[in-house]
């Protein structure tokens, strides 16, 4: 069936969210922002352009992937531009940089199927990522999960979130008793002690999230992921009790308000960003989101809300929702088990990213510091995300 129509009747109104978003806050400004008019044209160009060379020379797969990723990211980048206007300049290269790898990998690539037999370079890479924040990281933000080259800043476990994926997928392919589980979990559990010793608590419950969710699809067995949860809390409980960071999560998250001018001085502010944004919000650019710390990257969900309502907030979680369903149809239609599971594993991993920092925000879990993918501001994630689904984009290319 082609869905060409559909698909490009919904990229115009990518294209018009895109437009009427940026010339708003271009009117907001005296004299005129011609900067958000240019920035709404490069986006549409390069969004437009990236689907015209999916679309023609790779017809075969699911090109919702990519429109719903770039509705997200348009999102986002009304938003920083309108909080950041130098973070949006760089928001929009790495965006330009994530859209051109996703097509490279789709382009480049060959059959995925061949990529299994490489499990031992998945492990050791995998391992290396997640150990570099011990070895080399920088404090920010309360965690220690930063690497600083040549003044670059990033995350060396958002990368090692895509080789922790290929890993799980080449070890559990070939899946036939309890033996052949023994050694992903061991690694697993070493990549989430390696997170809780950085203190990012949000990557460590990602993990555990990819893991138990491949876990889940290679076995069929529910036994193993209740073996899991029952592992994890044993963990959770330990790390309650040494690490003074985890117990101030958890006491932040019983209770914020006795604590509102400092341990969940965020946390706080957030609630009251949303809380004050209402049904529809107070109007782009007419709120203050500027109160709420960290509003670009952790908080940026409590801005959004706050300016452009509850609503906005809801159709961002529907989106990320329709994502996550054509992402699983890939894996539904993969060539062979272990592109099936890599494309459960990056899906899970999205999914499991926006569950915790939306959940944090809004303080139905502890607060842990990960980005809103696609909508936050950072190269490092909007790389991963693309990464991912452009892998994701490749396996259904290859099971049609």
């Amino acid at each position: 069936m082609d869905t060409s129509k559909d698909e490009k009747k919904l990229l115009k109104y990518t294209y018009l969210l895109c437009i009427v978003c940026f010339a708003n806050l271009a009117i907001l400004k005296q004299p005129y922002d011609k900067g958000a008019i240019v920035m709404a044209v490069v986006t549409c160009i390069l969004i437009g352009y990236s689907y015209f060379i999916i679309r023609k020379f790779f017809s075969d797969g699911d090109k919702y992937i990519f429109i719903f990723s770039s509705i997200l990211s348009v999102i986002g980048m009304v938003m920083i531009y309108r909080l950041n206007i130098m973070y949006s300049i760089k928001q929009i290269i790495w965006f330009a940089v994530g859209v051109t790898g996703f097509i490279l990998i789709v382009v480049l690539f060959p059959s995925l199927k061949s990529f299994g037999k490489y499990k031992y370079f998945y492990l050791i890479v995998t391992v290396l990522f997640m150990s570099l924040g011990s070895l080399m990281g920088k404090e920010i933000n309360g965690s220690k999960n930063w690497i600083v080259i040549a003044g670059y800043q990033f995350q060396p476990s958002e990368f090692g979130k895509l080789f922790l994926v290929a890993y799980l997928a080449a070890a559990l392919k070939d899946y036939k008793s309890f033996k052949n589980l023994i050694e992903p979990g061991i690694v697993v559990m070493v990549c989430i002690g390696f997170m809780v010793l950085q203190k990012d608590l949000g990557s460590a419950l990602i993990f555990f999230g990819i893991s138990i969710t491949m876990l889940y699809i290679a076995t069929s067995k529910f036994k193993y992921v209740a073996i899991c949860f029952g592992l994890f809390c044993v963990g959770a409980f330990v790390s309650y009790h040494i690490f003074d960071h985890v117990r101030a999560r958890v006491l932040i998250w019983e209770n914020p308000w006795p604590y509102a001018s400092g341990k969940s001085y965020q946390v706080v502010q957030s609630m009251f960003s949303i809380a004050s944004g209402g049904f529809t919000g107070s109007g782009l650019g007419l709120g203050h989101p500027e109160y709420v710390p960290v509003n670009t990257t952790d908080f940026i969900y409590a801005a959004l809300c706050e300016e452009l309502g509850i609503l906005m907030g809801f159709a961002i979680i529907i989106l990320f929702f329709l994502l996550f369903y054509r992402c699983m149809r890939a894996a539904v239609y993969g060539s062979d088990v272990f592109s099936r599971l890599l494309a459960v594993g990056y899906s899970a991993m999205i999914a499991s990213q926006v569950l915790v920092i939306v959940g944090g925000v809004m303080n139905a879990i502890p607060l842990t510091g990960v980005t809103l993918p696609l909508v936050s501001y950072g190269g490092s994630s909007m790389l991963i995300t693309f990464f991912s689904l452009g892998i994701i984009q490749k396996i259904s290319e290859e099971g049609r």
